[in-house]
């Protein structure tokens, strides 16, 4: 995902939700850091040191300004600069805390003083985790863990510290890192996981917008090369049979309306199967394959052997699907066979159309796609968005065989 400058062409959607997100990574640091200021304040004003208060109160003061003039940096306009580098910011936190902590343990030893600043080491891997880069929450984990090292040790021998409590001090401060690192990693997946679902989102958007031109267009040309060329002859033998008064384009003209007719009911059948409704999937199947066979000559074969006629919620899927799968044999394989068979096993539908035509290559769909054709991959998009597979694979020893599975609901 590309958030804050890494590489990631999912999109712009995916783009605009990933720093989102991480605009508000950057407001949670920010009013974390006020927690941190108030609280380098307060150490100074109630726990001060014996030497050098002014010089720790001068370090608070420029501090708390510095964070003041970051805060007015970060809510100013819309830019994406503060999104990317925010982080910087924490590297001045690691100094101002070390410089504290080094400044009253070696001037005050036996202080509260430095105990209590390095006390707020703990809080900067926190800041670090609102990143939604996990390797910037580690560079500024370890770095605060290093300068929580350095400053222990700096102030051991003042202190009288044994080595065993310096070290149990600072493996706390490591957990507390890591700990903060894999939250951050945590959230960036969350984010990438939003985004992924923002981006299949756009994409079935796009796809249903193309599937309503597909459809028009194949009713178009169902409606020009069918009924509509009918009509048009009908209209030409009208004509002549004013001219002339023969008899046999009287016949024509008849002819031609009949067969208008059953263009037109059979445009009508595939929009909406009435054969569907009132006879069930087996029938509207078998409509489908007899009229597919007649308009493109090739034979057709139905097998639904075993196929109760009991309704599911999947008929109207299935029968889409097969629809699709039928016209484009019809219309591309140039086969002179075609079969379709529908079986249920245990829990599943399977569904398998095969012709033996001139077969499907292996890039058709994403080919199809590129030229704005989009009927075999919104029916299988469809397919596995109901939890089903939609497998094309060649025939033998010619054509294409298409093979859908679907679990029945329960």
């Amino acid at each position: 995902m590309p958030v804050a400058g890494e590489p990631d062409p999912i999109g712009p959607d995916v783009m605009r939700v990933a720093m989102n997100h991480a605009r508000r990574g950057v407001n949670l640091q920010v009013t974390l850091r006020g927690v941190l200021v108030a609280f380098v304040a307060l150490t100074v004003a109630f726990v001060p040191p014996a030497h050098d208060v002014l010089a720790c109160a001068i370090v608070a003061g420029g501090y708390a300004l510095w964070a003041l003039a970051v805060y007015v940096w970060t809510r100013g306009g819309g830019s994406d600069a503060p999104v990317r580098l925010a982080w910087v910011a924490l590297l001045m936190d690691v100094l101002v805390l070390g410089s504290l902590t080094l400044l009253t343990g070696l001037s005050t030893p036996q202080s509260w003083t430095s105990d209590v600043f390095a006390a707020g080491f703990l809080l900067i891997p926190v800041l670090a985790a609102t990143q939604l880069r996990a390797q910037v929450c580690a560079a500024v984990a370890g770095a605060t863990l290093v300068a929580y090292l350095a400053a222990a040790i700096a102030t051991q021998e003042a202190n009288a510290e044994p080595w065993g409590s310096l070290l149990l001090r600072t493996a706390i401060v490591a957990g507390v890192g890591l700990g903060c690192v894999g939250l951050s990693r945590i959230q960036r997946s969350r984010v990438e996981t939003i985004g992924q679902l923002v981006n299949d989102r756009t994409d079935l958007l796009d796809q249903l917008t193309g599937i309503e031109e597909h459809e028009r267009r194949v009713l178009s040309e169902n409606l020009h090369d069918g009924a509509l060329q009918y009509v048009l002859a009908a209209r030409q033998d009208l004509e002549d049979a004013r001219d002339t008064g023969d008899a046999g384009a009287f016949d024509r003209i008849e002819e031609a309306l009949r067969e208008s007719s059953r263009l037109l009911r059979t445009t009508v059948s595939e929009l909406h199967p009435a054969v569907l409704d009132r006879a069930g999937l087996t029938a509207a199947l078998g409509d489908l394959v007899r009229t597919a066979a007649g308009r493109a000559g090739f034979a057709g074969e139905v097998s639904t052997d075993g196929w109760t006629q009991e309704r599911t919620p999947l008929d109207g899927l299935i029968y889409r699907t097969a629809r699709e799968l039928v016209g484009n044999a019809a219309t591309h394989a140039k086969a002179s066979t075609l079969r379709l068979s529908l079986a249920r096993l245990d829990d599943r539908v399977r569904l398998v159309v095969a012709d033996d035509g001139i077969g499907l290559p292996t890039d058709a769909m994403a080919s199809s796609l590129r030229r704005g054709h989009i009927g075999l991959a919104s029916h299988r998009v469809r397919i596995e968005a109901a939890g089903g597979t939609f497998t094309a694979s060649p025939n033998t020893p010619s054509g294409t065989v298409v093979t859908v599975e679907l679990a029945l609901p329960l």
